[in-house]
């Protein structure tokens, strides 16, 4: 592990004017022990003069203010180092959660959301000791006995080179002994991850388990990797406590060594005693830095570990830009217009991390303008996968995908899907009211627009017979409902919306017969100027607006063609 991240700085702006204040406190600590040694040697040396109490007044004042204002940089600057440790955590957070969403579902699909939400709390939280503890004890580490040796060297240069040869001692166990301990520190973050994941997913999963009866069989999974995650965090402990051992006897011999050689000469009448008070009072503050720095190495390893995860994260390139600078030039808008634009697909290839098969392959179409179109074929047939082009949750690794010429890559994202309308096949409904689910899409929205949307949607029955209708709070993932009526809820804030373009992906895989016709009369009675695609396994529209392609391992196999050419002005689907 490096001392200091540099990703660390990079991201977390506030751990670098806190760097800073740790050196410069780092070097007024240094001042101060100095300081203390040399007035506690010469008070001690005075007194064994038989000098009198007055007279050493002065140097017990100062003395006393030395050792007042050690405690006081101590103490304010772990306090310091407390909020900056906030600091960082908070912008750290705030980034993550914000790169996780540019980074958008398909690189969520490949994690485990339980290992990213521990690793944004219990994680990150545990940096409080790497910026309190370890990082203003490294700066000590490095500047205390340099400083020591100097000043040691300048009173009796025999102990300062005795000093010197045995200070390297404790820096060559701590890196042996850590190297041990960072394999350890990360098999216990890996399975802290795992642990966070796997209990959030049978969480998630607990209705599923109980009906199929694996509901002890996963609580024992969770007991073995509990068990798994204690003794990791054990045996951690154990290097630790067991290096700690190491490295004070190692202090320990270091120090006895000096003081045995500055006892002898000073017997020997080689040395004086003030100076030999000033060097037995200075070498244990040579190695007490490197002693705790070791120490708080271990503290700090989890955090470390965490913080290095983080950064991993926010390093990963998302597949579409975050923030893409419209390119306007001859034929190529700043802005498409989705009322009015044809999106064209040419031989758009679409492949996943991990899958051998493109997911679309050499997929060319059209779609104009105010269309209906329905989007058939079996499961894992590319369906969704062209629904996420549409959204720019993914990018063709091959062909183009433009809309009236320009090539979405250099439109605006925000605008372009500000545009759209989605209803996934598995929507998330938030904790809030029915009605801010509704309105998510549209805040602000009024109250007889959100319950027009819920009546065209069929939701409007069920949602007033809740106990606060539309100000019924739905808890978290709105588990009272359904699974249709968190359908007709998704689409309900997608009739809302009123985006030019509107895109379900099965919408009445939940609903009943009669309920899921009503929700294609809906769909079919919306304003002219609103383009539809809708992923099915069943049939498209009946009525003579829309029209029907299939695809079948990501190739585009059929098409309504009767459909496709009665409809003017529109353009046809081709097949690669």
């Amino acid at each position: 592990m490096k001392p200091v991240d540099p990703r660390l700085l990079r991201h977390a702006r506030a751990a670098r004017g806190y760097l800073i204040f740790t050196v410069a406190l780092g070097l007024a600590v240094t001042a101060l022990v100095l300081a203390q040694a040399g007035l506690l040697a010469h008070a001690l040396a005075t007194a064994a003069r038989g000098t009198g109490a007055a007279a050493l007044r002065p140097t017990l004042i100062l003395l006393l203010a030395v050792v007042a204002a050690r405690a006081l940089a101590a103490g304010g600057g772990e306090a310091v180092a407390l909020r900056a440790a906030a600091e960082v955590k908070a912008q750290l957070r705030a980034r993550l959660i914000a790169h996780t969403l540019r980074l958008g579902p398909a690189w969520l699909g490949g994690q485990r959301a339980g290992e990213i939400a521990t690793l944004a709390t219990r994680g990150l939280d545990a940096l409080d000791p790497y910026f309190a503890r370890y990082l203003p004890q490294l700066v000590l580490a490095v500047a205390v006995p340099v400083a020591v040796v100097a000043r040691v060297a300048a009173a009796d240069w025999i102990s300062a080179v005795v000093i010197a040869v045995t200070l390297p001692l404790i820096p060559v166990f701590a890196v042996l002994v850590g190297l041990h301990t960072k394999a350890r520190t990360q098999r216990q973050w890996r399975l802290l991850a795992t642990l966070g994941g796997h209990f959030l997913d049978v969480v998630e999963g607990l209705p599923t388990l109980k009906l199929f009866g694996r509901a002890k069989a996963q609580a024992e999974v969770i007991q073995q990797v509990s068990d798994a995650h204690r003794k990791a965090t054990m045996g951690t402990l154990r290097v630790a406590f067991l290096s700690a051992l190491v490295l004070e006897l190692a202090a320990a011999l270091a120090t006895a060594l000096v003081a045995v050689e500055v006892g002898l000469r000073l017997l020997a009448g080689h040395l004086g005693y003030q100076t030999a008070l000033l060097v037995l009072l200075l070498t244990p503050e040579a190695y007490l830095p490197l002693r705790a720095v070791g120490a708080q190495f271990h503290a700090s390893m989890e955090g470390a570990a965490a913080a290095a995860r983080a950064c991993a994260i926010l390093d990963t390139t998302p597949a579409v830009p975050a923030t893409v600078r419209p390119r306007p030039g001859p034929g190529r808008p700043a802005q498409a217009d989705l009322r009015t634009c044809t999106i064209k697909l040419n031989e758009a290839c679409v492949a996943y991390p991990g899958r051998a098969a493109l997911a679309l392959a050499g997929v060319s179409l059209e779609i104009g303008p105010c269309e209906r179109i329905t989007v058939t074929g079996p499961s894992g047939a590319g369906k969704s996968t062209l629904l996420a082009l549409l959204l720019r949750f993914a990018e063709p690794v091959t062909g183009t995908i433009e809309a009236d010429g320009a090539p979405l890559a250099r439109l605006d994202l925000a605008a372009w899907r500000a545009q759209i309308a989605w209803v996934p096949q598995r929507p998330h409904l938030f904790a809030g009211t029915v009605a801010g689910n509704i309105a998510l899409g549209r805040p602000g929205a009024s109250q007889g627009a959100i319950e027009r949307a819920a009546a065209q949607a069929g939701a409007a029955g069920f949602i007033e017979a809740l106990p606060r209708g539309y100000a019924t709070p739905l808890g978290d993932r709105a588990a009272r409902l359904s699974a249709g009526q968190r359908q007709r809820i998704a689409l309900a804030r997608a009739f809302l919306r009123d985006a030019p373009l509107l895109l379900l992906d099965e919408p009445a895989a939940h609903l009943d017969a009669i309920t899921a016709a009503g929700i294609f009369a809906a769909v079919e009675a919306l304003p002219g100027h609103r383009t539809v695609v809708l992923v099915s396994h069943g049939p498209g529209w009946a009525g003579p607006a829309g029209r029907t392609i299939t695809l079948d391992h990501g190739t585009l196999v059929t098409q309504d063609a009767g459909q496709a050419t009665a409809a003017p002005g529109r353009a046809l689907v081709t097949a690669p």
